[in-house]
């Protein structure tokens, strides 16, 4: 089963069949979190379905926000701007793998406020990493083929290396942040598509020593540690993930294994411990309707949903941890 029927219907009775018939059971209730609140709701209509965020110094928040290939700032106060806008392909991205449509995906940021992002258009003259630069035009640094599909991105900034993982191909690329050529940095049966969605290899962090990875299809957390040499060592399973779906993910803090994970159909924020074991600390109970992304500062959580299988309400949900 794809996602091809979720994002290209609108019918919640027809998405909630096929939910079910995947296995995915409604969430329950949320697990110890306070003061969560929905601070944000986005426009459908528009295509503003957030897909992934980074938090900047000055505490504004980019997203990318995918059906309208856009990439926003938002406030603290909540106000919401475009800092770039992504070329549509003649054809809409109707040649995009699983969804049919062009989207703006992953994002990382450089430390003079370069932004990067990986869209999906379905196109070889659009495909690839974009570059923004403050008060800049998008500019496409990496190209990638037109069947492919960047998705979760980090830049390693003492190396200055851009890992994204890619969804359709199943691994993780790795390529120079100024530009150029990508080249597949791990692969494995752990980062493929299994069918059950249609998209692997998905979120994706840099953390101690080691690029993290979910597979959506596999339900899994992933870590490849880096060797002395650059390379990627074994892949590890770190967690088995009920619910549907991890999507991106935050780590807790710098030191620890702790992560916070989105479970997009699941409809789920779950915590992982750094033993695998896990606990639902928000879910639809809450306003979720597909998180697709989380931004963690101090204990405050921003959590984005694209609304891909509720076709509802794409919103920002503002919660603490205890």
């Amino acid at each position: 089963m794809t996602l091809t029927a979720f994002y290209r219907t609108g019918l919640t009775a027809a998405i909630a069949a096929i939910a079910l018939a995947a296995g995915i059971q409604p969430a329950a209730a949320a697990g110890p979190t306070t003061h969560s609140r929905i601070a944000l709701h986005f426009d459908l209509a528009s295509g503003q379905r957030p897909e992934n965020a980074l938090l900047e110094p000055d505490g504004d928040l980019v997203v990318s926000m995918s059906q309208a290939a856009e990439v926003v700032r938002i406030t603290p106060r909540g106000t919401l701007s475009v800092i770039a806008r992504l070329p549509h392909p003649a054809d809409g991205g109707r040649n995009v793998p699983v969804l049919g449509f062009a989207l703006s995906e992953g994002l990382a940021r450089a430390d003079d406020g370069s932004i990067y992002v990986g869209y999906e258009a379905g196109d070889q003259e659009l495909n690839g990493i974009w570059r923004v630069k403050p008060g800049g035009r998008p500019q496409r640094i990496i190209a990638l083929p037109a069947d492919t599909f960047p998705n979760g991105m980090a830049l390693d900034r003492h190396t200055g290396q851009l890992y994204f993982a890619d969804a359709i191909r199943g691994v993780v690329w790795r390529a120079p942040a100024s530009g150029g050529r990508a080249t597949v940095w791990a692969d494995g049966p752990e980062l493929k598509v299994t069918g059950r969605f249609g998209l692997g290899a998905n979120g994706l962090k840099l953390h101690n020593g080691a690029v993290w990875v979910t597979n959506f299809d596999q339900g899994l957390l992933l870590r490849i540690p880096m060797t002395r040499a650059g390379s990627a060592g074994p892949i590890q399973t770190r967690a088995e993930l009920g619910g549907g779906g991890p999507d991106d993910f935050v780590f807790v803090d710098d030191h620890h294994d702790d992560t916070i994970v989105a479970l997009d159909p699941g409809n789920q924020v779950q915590f992982v411990r750094s033993d695998g074991t896990t606990s639902t600390i928000l879910s639809a109970h809450d306003g979720l309707q597909g998180p697709t992304s989380i931004v963690l500062r101090g204990n405050r959580m921003y959590i984005f949903s694209a609304a891909f299988i509720t076709v509802t309400d794409p919103n920002m949900l503002v919660a603490d941890l205890p």
